[in-house]
């Protein structure tokens, strides 16, 4: 049995390509060693085709405020515990400069599914950021229509993050009340279309999900050729209808990034907040199973902690400037280097055989 896990491994690192009863074997290590093995290889496709650099995206969640009762986040519309707000325009922009001057090349402004920020809002933040700052921007702010999009990318927007969730349309739609996953993969095709570096992924290890399931959703991101897959695990919050669930494992998750490194060796894959939450190594671990990202939070501090998807979240009372000076002697602690570029999608600059 090790001989063929070691052999599908290599064949993962050398072809990117694995059938669905493949993945399955090497997303299952029977041991340490098997484990070993799959995360050294993992880390060498990344070392081959993203280099040592790891590339920072400096986060800014300008908006708690959710229409969507999604079950397992705490931003849920229903979750009236939580104190709701929104960012000033003004303090999202000095948020913003303050990151560019910090040397972040990338702002990610994150939100809820927030209507207020009707698209004429959104292009104007985007419009002022692109104007004055020399920065990649990113979006993550949920469903919006094909119009709303083009207008979007019209003024500057430069990369789209809507994670799938779950590639499961039964799971997903029962984790998304009035929700559809086509219609979720739809947004994705009209993202592309419109020329946005795209972000999908999904969560590890949510209630009702299988084995079989993971396999599809790094298939499915193959799949959609993505730019950029944000992996992270379920973190169950107390004020949703899934609070008292199991939550995913750091071990299952580091799991399925490696996997998704050898069958992606170009895509961005970030070592997110949330493993640094289940662990206190857990980033570090993650950028040496394959990440090459590390999305610091740069929200101004007095909203960071009602900013709660989940509970227990690192980092919600240091400032940016500390924060910039924690993440860069992590990350040259293992060995790597903190990007000074953009960080665009590397299928934009292949590098590698």
């Amino acid at each position: 049995m090790r001989r063929r896990f070691e052999k599908l491994v290599m064949k993962a690192a050398e072809h990117h390509e694995l059938t669905k009863e493949e993945l399955l074997c090497i997303l299952q290590p029977e041991d340490d060693e098997e484990k070993i093995l799959l995360f050294k290889k993992a880390d060498e496709v990344r070392q081959r085709y993203c280099g040592d650099d790891v590339h920072l995206r400096g986060i800014i969640e300008f908006s708690n405020i959710c229409e969507k009762n999604c079950l397992y986040c705490g931003l849920r519309k229903d979750n009236h515990k939580l104190n709701r707000y929104r960012i000033p325009e003004e303090e999202i922009l000095n948020a913003a400069k303050k990151a560019y001057f910090l040397g972040y090349r990338t702002i990610v402004l994150q939100s809820g599914e927030d209507s207020w920020y009707t698209v004429d809002r959104l292009c104007g933040i985007v419009r002022k950021i692109k104007q004055h700052l020399d920065v990649a921007v990113t979006l993550c702010i949920g469903e919006r229509t094909y119009e709303e999009y083009r207008e979007l990318r019209k003024v500057g927007a430069d990369r789209y993050l809507l994670k799938h969730e779950t590639a499961n349309p039964l799971l997903y739609s029962r984790l998304h009340p009035g929700m559809l996953f086509y219609d979720r993969i739809n947004r994705l095709k009209w993202l592309k279309e419109l020329g946005y570096q795209v972000g999908a992924g999904n969560i590890v290890g949510l209630p009702g999900q299988s084995i079989e399931d993971l396999a599809d959703d790094i298939l499915f991101l193959k799949q959609m050729d993505v730019d950029m897959a944000g992996i992270g695990p379920f973190i169950p919050h107390g004020n949703t209808p899934l609070g008292k669930t199991s939550g995913g494992t750091l071990d299952l998750t580091l799991r399925v990034l490696a996997c998704t490194r050898l069958l992606l060796p170009r895509v961005h894959l970030p070592a997110t907040t949330a493993v640094g939450t289940l662990h206190p190594y857990g980033r570090e671990k993650a950028l040496q199973c394959g990440a090459n990202v590390v999305m610091p939070n740069i929200t101004p501090a007095k909203y960071r902690k009602d900013y709660e998807i989940y509970p227990n979240k690192i980092c919600i009372d240091e400032e940016p400037e500390h924060c910039r000076g924690c993440i860069q002697r992590r990350i040259e602690s293992i060995g790597r280097t903190v990007a000074t570029d953009y960080g665009h999608s590397l299928k934009l600059n292949k590098r590698g055989a």
